[in-house]
């Protein structure tokens, strides 16, 4: 049986590139873990694959809803777990890749999700209220305060099946599968974040954006990316293109660091360092880690 890679890590840090070269290796078919590239029209704002970086590799879960859907963990949970067993039957390589923890865990742990039958809006509410709204519900809940996204999701949990989400067991991991966690310093890593914002304001995010924004199209697809809120508020007039950008980096690294944070307490991770220098060094490393954890699991 083959072995399911995932590689995660923070954003910037070398994860597509990576995946390409190992589906090269393992004979491989890669299957997106990023819940924002789920969606078409998205592109250089959610930092999505290029055709040129697939290098002929085949993708799965990438562009398949339009930014006007609602697609929630529960239905990455089923349709992931369909390619993955879609991969093995095939004798390839399931590898996923991509930033969104909780989907990477929703699939390859037997975490039983619940369809949710009604939506709750939350609009209006600051984070400290919705914050103190979950402690009412939830007071073992681990959930940061700022993180209203996650707060958001343990609220209609409670709301949908009068539980708080922090009572769900442990769950198993269902794949034979092997946590690759891409890392580097930290200054290394901020330093890159605040490039790449540069780089795609040069690819044209600012265009993706004006066209978004001129749809108007404000959905959860849209406002919940890191770039797409900041550039609107600076369409508004609300605030300088200057301070959008600076305001998309400090949010980027944010995330960065609360990803780090997630993956350490929450998966089996096997951590390597990323060689930006010669990367071929890092692809070689992490070739090296599979090809042991497959040894010592027979």
């Amino acid at each position: 049986m083959k072995k399911v890679i995932v590689i995660c890590g923070p954003t910037a840090v070398g994860k597509t590139k990576l995946s390409i070269e190992l589906a090269k290796e393992f004979d491989g078919e890669i299957i997106n873990a990023d819940s924002t590239q789920i969606f078409r029209e998205l592109d250089i704002g959610t930092a999505k694959v290029t055709e040129e970086e697939k290098e002929g590799i085949v993708h799965h879960l990438l562009d398949i809803c339009s930014p006007l859907e609602d697609y929630t963990v529960y239905d990455y949970q089923k349709d992931c777990r369909y390619w993955i067993e879609d991969i093995l039957k095939r004798g390839k390589t399931p590898i996923l890749v991509g930033g969104t923890g909780l989907y990477i865990k929703a699939a390859l742990y037997d975490y039983e999700f619940e369809e949710e039958k009604n939506q709750y809006s939350f609009e209006g509410k600051r984070d400290e209220e919705l914050y103190q709204e979950l402690l009412e519900k939830d007071p073992s809940t681990a959930i940061h305060p700022h993180n209203r996204k996650r707060i958001e999701r343990a609220l209609c949990y409670y709301y949908n099946h009068g539980k708080p989400m922090s009572t769900k067991k442990n769950a198993h991991l269902l794949y034979d599968a092997i946590f690759i966690g891409l890392t580097t310093n930290r200054e290394i890593l901020y330093e890159r974040i605040n490039k790449r914002v540069y780089k795609m304001l040069e690819d044209g995010l600012l265009e993706e954006a004006k066209r978004l924004y001129d749809l108007p199209i404000r959905s959860k697809a849209i406002m919940t990316p890191i770039c797409y809120k900041e550039l609107f508020d600076y369409f508004d007039a609300k605030i300088s293109l200057e301070d959008a950008i600076e305001l998309i980096q400090k949010r980027s690294r944010h995330y960065a660091k609360r990803q780090y944070t997630w993956f350490r307490n929450q998966l089996p991770m096997t951590w390597v360092e990323v060689d930006f220098q010669k990367f071929s060094n890092t692809v070689l490393e992490v070739k090296k880690k599979i090809e042991e954890s497959k040894n010592i699991n027979g």
